[in-house]
């Protein structure tokens, strides 16, 4: 084998300036295979593969190098060779019975046929489908479709203000959790069923990833996607699915999203699927004898408990329920300098914007962020200087953004009037009361 030609040292200069040249590269693994340097046109080639898989010169030249470097010191490496004639399959044999024609070697005994196969595994398939089932689902073996969330890093004082809330849930789950001997003592279980309710967009769900964090619990969020099915009794198997791998992860929190659409009172459905989805849901929750569900910690959201089945809130299952109001004072400037963090603001008065926000949603705020931010960008477009966004927009937005939680809280008010059996409402009773709207 010859020394590298100054052409070759060159090239060889100019690839490593620019590493990421393949068609650069490419003239060198070409200039080192034609001057019998196999191993080193391997190694180019093989880069060049590395930054462009699909390049078919690339895979070329990575077959060729690759050829030359099995063949003798000294042999040229020989092309493909013309069929033999025992390849010719005997007369009268079905072409279906034929055997499989052997791969083409090269005089050398080089295996072509798995070279390529070889360059052909550096390029991976674009998708990968999973195989579906008879019955339309996936893969039933798939031990990775309830998998938890691991602990997150989420806290309840990452939650601005309500701290009413925060200690109806330090005495639900969080006081039993972190004194297992008062726990032993006083014979609490590590069980538990919480329901939240209240208008849209005021933060239930991230409430729910909250307390999983201060748990140190993982995390399973369950949505009525995730159970429903059109084949029959696969709802309920779902179901049961989904709790058994919360109890072989425990400690869990399930956080089971808009529960009226999974728990609907049976008595208004003719389906006897949801029915028997509903009928899954209770059984999950009572479990198999009193200790199942130790360490299983299930959250409820939705917006109507009204139209959760009773069932669901008997003693036992979702029996304890915490109303999540729009924010109060705190939890509006936390979540106002959340979403203000990291746009161009000045001279922003947050006292004063926390005042005209009152009775907004953490929805709502997040919006009137956006707003806010829209007319800055429209002003600068229009007048070609780039401004910062001011209180002048702020305020604007905030006028403009309509309380989201009003029709809630117009349908609530007559539950909270006429269907309060057992005080089950009070704490709605009281909120409507401090603020004028019974």
């Amino acid at each position: 084998m010859s020394a590298e030609s100054p052409l070759i040292q060159s090239l060889r200069s100019a690839v490593a300036a620019a590493p990421d040249d393949v068609p650069l590269r490419l003239h060198l693994a070409e200039l080192l295979l034609n001057a019998g340097h196999f191993d080193a046109a391997v190694t180019e080639a093989a880069v060049a593969l590395q930054h462009a898989p699909a390049d078919a010169q690339a895979r070329e030249l990575m077959v060729r190098a690759m050829g030359g470097a099995a063949a003798a010191p000294g042999e040229a490496p020989a092309g493909p060779p013309a069929p033999a004639s025992a390849a010719v399959p005997p007369p009268g044999v079905p072409p279906s019975e034929q055997p499989p024609a052997p791969a083409p070697q090269s005089r050398d005994g080089f295996d072509w046929r798995a070279a390529e196969e070889e360059v052909g595994d550096l390029v991976p398939p674009r998708f990968v489908e999973a195989p579906l089932t008879v019955d339309g689902s996936g893969d039933p073996g798939d031990a990775t479709a309830w998998d938890a969330e691991a602990p997150g890093t989420v806290r309840l004082a990452d939650v601005g203000g309500m701290q009413e809330v925060k200690d109806r849930l330090e005495a639900a789950f969080l006081a039993p959790m972190r004194n297992p001997e008062l726990r032993k003592l006083y014979g609490k279980s590590l069980r538990g069923g919480l329901l939240l309710y209240g208008p849209p967009g005021c933060g239930k769900t991230f409430i729910a990833r909250a307390i999983a964090g201060e748990l140190g619990a993982s995390f399973l969020s369950v949505s009525v996607n995730d159970v429903l099915d059109m084949w029959i009794g696969n709802s309920e198997r779902n179901m049961h699915e989904i709790f058994a791998g919360a109890r072989r992860q425990a400690p869990c929190v399930v956080f089971l999203d808009e529960l009226d659409a999974l728990g609907g009172k049976r008595s208004r459905t003719q389906n006897s699927g949801m029915r028997n989805t509903v009928n899954q849901l209770l059984t999950e929750l009572d479990g198999i004898d009193a200790a199942a569900n130790d360490g299983v910690f299930v959250l409820a959201a939705t917006n109507v408990p009204w139209d959760v089945d009773i069932a669901l809130r008997r003693p036992g299952r979702l029996d304890r329920t915490l109303l999540v109001l729009p924010p109060d004072a705190p939890a509006r400037e936390a979540i106002l300098r959340y979403h203000l963090r990291e746009r161009p603001v000045e001279n922003v008065d947050l006292g004063k914007l926390v005042k005209a926000t009152d009775g907004l949603s953490g929805a709502d705020l997040a919006h009137l962020c956006e707003a806010a931010a829209e007319r800055a960008l429209l002003d600068s477009a229009r007048t070609g200087t780039v401004r910062m966004i001011g209180m002048k927009d702020l305020l604007a937005a905030a006028k403009e953004t309509v309380p989201s939680a009003e029709p809630w809280f117009a349908s609530a008010r007559n539950v909270a009037m006429f269907a309060n059996e057992g005080g089950m409402y009070d704490d709605l009773v009281a909120y409507l009361k401090k603020k004028r709207k019974l």
